[in-house]
């Protein structure tokens, strides 16, 4: 039960499980953690509805080992599949499964999935590999995913299929929100088909914007590739008069790199995101603004999220093989728009446009990323060995707990603008609300 000031809103966070573990845990020297177990978190407004109050408070199965194991170790194969677009840490995730599943409980096979789902499906004609140790010890060195990935929506009783040939207890599935949706109807087809398959989901989005998990792995990293884009933008805009720096970052519905990056640095004078519409013109849209910017510094630099700025262009209705909107391209909308207000205003600027969407995605995690991702493949393995499915492994503030599928599943996770974050990025760039039907102090909530 969640509890908060006024009301109550019921959320579910049992986990399901194939049967009781009921074998000694192969691990030694270890501080077990029980089943009932719970950690009460705060959680963020973000996380919660809308009309959700600041004070709501949830308790969450701990993740960690269990003193016992539902599968044998000895006689258990697992999977490892990675689907969607790539992340920093991708690599560094299936190592620690890899490396945890074979020193720690020795499991006798770990299998690597070929290019996402369409691994499982026969026609594709994917190979199968098998993860050993040596295989996967220096993998966190390079970017990308040695599985190769796929986007797309597979038939889950054909990977149910393929499951059952391959005679796999479990399946550590990699990916973002429509990977969590597949998940929950591979789970739904072997409910349905009364076996003992674990369903683990590692939850991954280079956009941060997955509920109930506070920082997705390879966020720290995109921040950082992308404070080198904006350095790049800022050195161009003050190497001439009236110079101009416009940066693209990835964020399809969440702002949460843009506005990470441009905390890093505070040379960020605009910063556009999907949750925070804008408007061209009038006095405190951002044409008239970059004017004011530029008649007082003579440069600027601005940072837009790749889904800004979409209540300016039309809808066409396509969508992407993931089944997202397909976005227009709003930086070249702004280019435009720039050039023909300053031209019609008499004034000469010269603009330089970044785009370093997938140099970001497809670097190495740095640090602070193989950590995480570290600790995210360990959790997943001892949950999984006790038999829990149908769930992720997350991050919750600081704390690793189990996740109902379901919950991951609800929305997704959006930068809150009327927070204490936003406002320190509105602080930072001064921008006001480029908005024209608010009040242009920036700290006007």
């Amino acid at each position: 039960m969640v509890k908060k000031a006024g009301k109550a809103q019921q959320i579910n966070t049992e986990i399901p499980v194939l049967g009781k573990a009921k074998i000694p845990s192969p691990l030694k020297r270890c501080v077990f953690i029980e089943d009932k177990e719970r950690t009460l978190v705060n959680l963020a407004e973000e996380d919660m509805d809308s009309s959700a109050a600041n004070d709501v408070y949830q308790e969450f199965e701990k993740a960690g080992p269990r003193a016992f194991t539902y599968f044998d170790p000895s006689k258990t194969k697992c999977a490892v599949v990675t689907c969607g677009g790539l992340c920093p840490g991708l690599n560094d995730v299936i190592r620690s499964i890899v490396l945890e599943a074979h020193y720690l409980y020795k499991v006798p096979s770990v299998l690597g999935i070929k290019f996402g789902l369409q691994g499982f499906i026969p026609k594709y004609g994917h190979d199968v590999v098998e993860l050993t140790a040596e295989k996967v010890a220096n993998i966190h060195q390079f970017g990308g995913t040695i599985l190769g990935s796929s986007r797309g929506p597979q038939d889950p009783e054909e990977v149910v299929d393929a499951l059952e040939r391959m005679n796999i207890s479990v399946l550590f599935m990699i990916g973002g929100d429509g990977t969590m949706r597949a998940a929950q109807k591979i789970v739904a087809e072997i409910e349905k088909r009364r076996i003992r398959i674990s369903i683990i989901g590692v939850p991954k989005t280079i956009d941060n914007d997955i509920s109930f998990v506070t920082k997705s792995f390879g966020f720290d990293t995109a921040v950082d590739k992308a404070t080198e884009a904006i350095m790049s933008a800022h050195v161009e805009s003050v190497g001439v008069v009236n110079g101009i720096g416009l940066v693209k970052l990835m964020g399809r519905e969440s702002g949460f790199i843009a506005a990470q990056a441009t905390l890093a640095l505070k040379d960020v004078n605009f910063v556009l995101v999907p949750e925070h519409p804008f408007e061209f013109d009038g006095e405190y849209g951002l044409l008239r603004s970059l004017e004011k910017r530029l008649d007082e510094r003579q440069h600027a630099v601005i940072v837009c999220a790749e889904g800004a700025g979409q209540e300016q262009c039309e809808y066409t209705g396509e969508k992407d093989a993931s089944g997202n909107p397909v976005l227009c391209d709003v930086c070249t909308l702004i280019i435009r728009r720039i050039k023909e207000y300053f031209k019609e205003v008499g004034k000469d600027v010269t603009l330089k446009f970044i785009d370093p969407s997938y140099i970001i995605r497809s670097v190495p995690a740095n640090a602070n990323d193989c950590v995480y991702c570290g600790f995210l493949g360990q959790h997943a393995v001892h949950a999984a060995m006790a038999g829990k499915t149908g769930m992720v492994v997350s991050r919750l503030q600081a704390r690793y707990v189990h996740l109902p599928l379901d919950l991951v599943t609800i929305k997704r996770k959006k930068l809150n603008i009327r927070s204490d974050y936003w406002r320190a990025v509105l602080e930072s760039t001064g921008q006001g609300h480029l908005r024209n039907d608010m009040e242009k102090e920036i700290c006007d909530f």
